[in-house]
């Protein structure tokens, strides 16, 4: 070992100082690797749209109206209408979200459920009025037109419902 000033070499050239920089680098790599810095880690997910639940009862009213529809084929002439009106609001909000709608329309299921009735549609549009209202009162303004047209439909439909 050869000792030149205050620092002590090996016979390799080596000093301490490097040896423990060089071991100091290797740790913070394998720090830095380990959360992520290097792309190990996946993209988290991206935050559901805020009108995702709007476009979701859009999809959920359509539905149930097809389900009255089924079981009171005397309401057809008064209840597709509002179908429609439901179906072409989910168009237009998958359209702004960057979505697809599901694909097909199977059947809706004929269940005997309280919900299944002029009243139970009643409900369900006041309550998605609701939804639509709060979405509308958080939207930018490029969505906040759609969004306030929708909740508007959904009271106007639940009027005439009654």
């Amino acid at each position: 070992m050869v000792l030149t000033g205050a620092v002590r070499m090996s016979d390799s050239g080596h000093t301490r100082r490097r040896a423990l920089g060089a071991g100091g680098v290797l740790v913070g790599l394998v720090t830095l690797g380990g959360c992520g810095l290097f792309g190990d880690d996946p993209e988290p997910a991206p935050a559901p749209d805020p009108l995702q639940p709007v476009l979701d009862e859009a999809l959920a009213l359509a539905s149930a109206y097809d389900r009255v529809i089924l079981t009171q084929q005397t309401l057809s002439a008064r209840l597709t209408p509002l179908a429609q009106a439901h179906r072409a609001h989910a168009t237009e909000l998958a359209k702004v979200i960057g979505t697809t709608l599901p694909s097909g329309s199977a059947a809706p299921p004929a269940s005997g459920t309280a919900d299944d009735t002029v009243a139970g549609l009643r409900k369900a549009e006041l309550a998605a009025q609701k939804t639509a209202v709060a979405a509308c009162k958080t939207a930018a303004a490029g969505r906040a037109a759609l969004v306030g047209s929708i909740a508007a439909a959904r009271a106007t439909h639940a009027e005439a419902l009654r």
